[in-house]
């Protein structure tokens, strides 16, 4: 399968590393947005050809499918673009940052009969799969308490490399966080109550939420973020009837001890291998991916729902008392 992917930062070499241990895949056409480093990306990962303009790429008739590794604010556009072209597309998270735009892209996917995947590669986390099983093997959870915490004050990625774009905590890693306490859940229609901090007058972005959900089944759910915390959190606690797990990236405990430790790989390179593998095999026999556009449209929902809070409390122009 011929591959054109937009991006040449950390997370579109993360993918490029994933295809190739997966196979059957050329690189076919890398899109950035400035000359030098998109030519120096191509020729690192051995793409056939590079170009500054997404227009010309996907007009090749040989490209067969796109991987979006752009900002967050350019995904729904370029995911848009791509299906328009008739090609497939793999795009990281957030699809959109609207809900609107996600039903949009969610209709054009089924118009043009393309397979459309969102990179929600925390569902791929084997602590996270564990943990799911539970609650489908009858772990009833009263309350989960998520938390997606770090320090992020200045522009740079998860891998400390300076950025040209900022961050949005609400839409990229609150999409995380939303979507994976829906998913152990298995919940699909919630309440949401959301506080969103003024934002930094520093970064011009919020950098902290809090958002409390409630399921049909009375369940709870509070997810706590935060790009000012020294100290780096992120795990998930599900306060059970039977039980209580506390869901980290490598490692699932309960009241009893260790159930659960993934020390000696990545969990998320593991997990963009299974992600990225499900996508080609989702677009060779011709069926939905696991998680498509349709699949994350609850978690859109929330986020659109916490936004629309925020406007209507917000004064406008209003940045956070603290420099």
């Amino acid at each position: 399968m011929r591959i054109a992917l937009i991006g040449y930062g950390s997370i579109a070499e993360a993918h490029v590393q994933a295809l190739q241990q997966i196979g059957g895949v050329e690189f076919w056409v890398v899109v950035g947005r400035l000359p030098e480093p998109t030519a120096a990306f191509a020729q690192r990962f051995g793409f056939r050809f590079h170009t500054t303009d997404l227009a010309t790429a996907l007009s090749d008739l040989m490209v067969e499918a796109v991987v979006v590794c752009s900002p967050t604010d350019l995904h729904a556009q370029q995911t848009a673009q791509a299906l328009e072209a008739g090609k497939h597309v793999l795009c990281e998270i957030p699809l959109a940052t609207s809900l609107a735009e996600t039903d949009r892209l969610i209709a054009l996917a089924d118009r043009q009969d393309r397979r459309l995947m969102v990179c929600h590669t925390q569902r791929y986390w084997p602590t996270v799969q564990r943990a799911r099983q539970a609650v489908a093997d009858g772990l009833f959870v009263h309350h989960m308490v998520a938390r997606y915490l770090f320090l992020r004050r200045e522009n740079v990625n998860w891998r400390g490399r300076r950025r040209s774009w900022t961050d949005n905590l609400l839409w990229h890693h609150g999409c995380h966080a939303v979507d994976t306490v829906l998913w152990l859940l298995g919940a699909e229609t919630v309440t949401v109550s959301g506080h969103v901090a003024l934002p930094s007058r520093h970064l011009g972005i919020p950098m902290d939420i809090a958002i409390v959900l409630r399921t049909p089944q009375d369940q709870l759910a509070t997810i706590a973020l935060s790009y000012n915390s020294h100290l780096a959190l992120h795990d998930y606690l599900l306060i059970g009837e039977q039980d209580t797990l506390l869901v980290t990236p490598r490692r699932l405990e309960h009241q009893a001890g260790l159930l659960y430790d993934q020390a000696t790989a990545d969990p998320l390179e593991s997990a963009i291998v299974q992600q990225d593998r499900e996508f080609l095999a989702a677009v060779r026999e011709g069926r939905e991916p696991a998680i498509s556009g349709r699949a994350v449209r609850p978690t859109m929902a929330v986020l659109q729902a916490v936004q629309d809070q925020f406007a209507a409390w917000a004064p406008p122009g209003a940045l956070h008392p603290v420099p």
